[in-house]
């Protein structure tokens, strides 16, 4: 490895604010983790000696809900704002190549190059709830460059992509109008996933009578404080119509959360959720390295099952009493 990959060496340089150094570490993250790993803690004291620290918005629907189109138009608002923009848009892995289509880089081209803006298109690879647990790490990256705002988008493949909602500060909920997809969301989860909701699409009929309806449904279903029952807006995003509404909706959204302790417990769920995978993956590792010894040693004796392979693939990794064999567990009484 050349000294100018070295993920050490592309961390000075991103805090010397060089692209191409986050766009590399942004690649290590996603395809290279133990490599990163080295450096993740010199991120975590990046992201610690930010005086001001990203808004994340995730916003994650149904496939056609025209999130993408939504997102464009964000950003060009917030561009026109004067704030530095992040985009971190995922697409669903295919089951049978391994790739992703990442058509996001098309939906989301812009005309000429933007230096207050970055996108960032990467691959669920496979993981449940359509965001890629690998994406936490590039969000921290996104976060220590410097932006002001980095919005996530979910790969949008079903009803219970909720799963950015633990990566984002502040999440917003995307439908298109005259579909029965807001309310049968609301039944599958995303109710709790939403800090906002939008009606997307809000020049095509039907588009206030389906806000009226999450309005309605939100109330029911809620027992919250009604200052943190859910805002439901109406966008028209290829118009611009009701986009200006959005970042002081957020804003306002994120410090509410912020006030009621809500921001706090929700870090605090993120980082135990991100140990906790990390862990299991450091022990799936540590597992298969010992797997081969067990199971060689099983074919040669002959007569042990694989729930006593099992326990013995364990106890090498993470023996019970150190020193001492596991016991076997009695046979239950006939």
């Amino acid at each position: 490895m050349s000294l100018r990959e070295d993920p050490a060496n592309l961390l000075l340089m991103l805090k010397k604010g060089d692209r191409r150094a986050l766009a590399r570490l942004l690649s290590l993250a996603e395809s290279e983790p133990e490599q990163f790993a080295a450096i993740a803690d010199d991120v975590a004291d990046q992201l610690g000696r930010r005086a001001t620290r990203a808004l994340r918005v995730g916003i994650t629907g149904p496939g056609g809900a025209g999130k993408s189109t939504l997102i464009d138009a964000l950003v060009r608002v917030l561009r026109g704002q004067g704030k530095s923009v992040a985009v971190l848009a995922t697409d669903p892995t295919s089951e049978r190549t391994g790739g992703a289509l990442l058509g996001d880089r098309v939906r989301l081209a812009h005309e000429t190059p933007d230096p207050g803006m970055f996108f960032r298109s990467v691959a669920t690879r496979g993981a449940a709830g359509g965001f890629a647990h690998a994406s936490f790490d590039q969000l921290d990256l996104l976060d220590a460059f410097g932006f002001d705002w980095i919005v996530i988008e979910a790969a949008g493949a079903g009803q219970s992509e909720i799963e950015i909602s633990f990566a984002a500060d502040v999440t917003l909920v995307v439908f298109p109008p005259a579909s029965g997809d807001a309310v049968q969301a609301l039944k599958a989860g995303l109710m709790e996933a939403g800090d906002a909701f939008c009606i997307s699409k809000a020049d095509l009929p039907g588009a206030e009578r389906a806000a009226a309806t999450l309005r309605t449904a939100l109330e029911l279903e809620s027992a919250r404080d009604p200052r943190d029952l859910p805002p439901v807006v109406l966008v028209a995003a290829l118009e611009g119509r009701g986009i200006a509404l959005l970042p002081p909706l957020l804003l306002e959204r994120a410090e509410r959360l912020r006030a009621t302790g809500e921001a706090e417990r929700r870090r605090r769920a993120r980082l135990a959720r991100r140990v906790r995978h990390l862990a299991l993956r450091e022990v799936e590792q540590r597992l298969l390295e010992q797997r081969d010894a067990v199971l060689a040693r099983a074919t040669s004796d002959g007569g042990a099952s694989p729930h006593r392979l099992a326990r013995e693939l364990l106890e090498r990794l993470l023996p019970l009493n150190p020193g001492q064999p596991s016991p076997r567990p009695s046979s239950p009484p006939r």
